[in-house]
């Protein structure tokens, strides 16, 4: 299965792409402003996965629920999604082995020269601040994120804490998703980057 991207959600877009660049040495592209009043800016890992760094559009007056947002005082690691070949099969599957990964539904944002992106994934009515299981993505038609030029950064570790390993493991193998989950008290994800100012951890 493959990596598409992560997420890391933030209470103030601004004042987080500024200190992400001053920690990396690597400054994130404008992505644009989505429906719900979020925008994003991005840093590509490779031509087909990137981080997402997502927050409370500057130029929206809405209060974005996606996330956590409504409720962040500080940026995190929040949620990863992945790209499988068949996204309606994949969910069926995922069904039958016992986990819903949500209703899937289309979605789109424009980017800052006015090309509106549009793709499908899947969506769960879930409070969670941290999701370790991966919703699903499929970008259609539209050019991948990742592949449209983006200043890139290494993904050196991606990984997983939970209270309940095992079970976090069942719960990644009914999507088709592999990740390394260690033992913790809180449910966590941890990433590290290689930048040009040396290796940054995101949690």
């Amino acid at each position: 299965m493959t990596l598409d991207h992560l997420v890391y959600a933030v209470p103030d877009l601004e004042a987080a792409v500024a200190d992400f660049a001053e920690r990396t040495g690597v400054t994130p592209v404008k992505g644009g402003s989505h429906p719900g009043g979020t925008a994003n800016y991005l840093v590509g890992f490779g031509p087909t996965a990137y981080l997402e760094i997502i927050g409370p559009d500057p130029d929206s007056d809405e209060r974005p629920r996606a996330f956590g947002l409504a409720d962040l005082t500080e940026p995190r690691l929040t949620a990863w999604a992945i790209h499988p070949e068949d996204l309606d099969e994949t969910v069926r599957q995922a069904r039958q082995a016992g986990y819903d990964p949500g209703e899937v539904a289309p979605l789109s944002r424009r980017k800052p020269d006015g090309t509106l992106l549009e793709w499908r994934l899947t969506r769960r009515d879930d409070p969670a601040a941290v999701r370790p299981v991966p919703f699903l993505i499929d970008w259609g038609q539209t050019q991948h994120p990742a592949a449209s030029g983006l200043p890139e950064l290494a993904l050196v570790s991606f990984t997983a804490t939970h209270p309940d390993p095992e079970a976090l493991r069942k719960d990644l193998a009914a999507v088709g998703a592999e990740l390394e989950v260690e033992p913790g008290q809180e449910v966590g994800l941890q990433a590290v980057l290689d930048t040009p100012q040396g290796q940054v951890r995101l949690a």
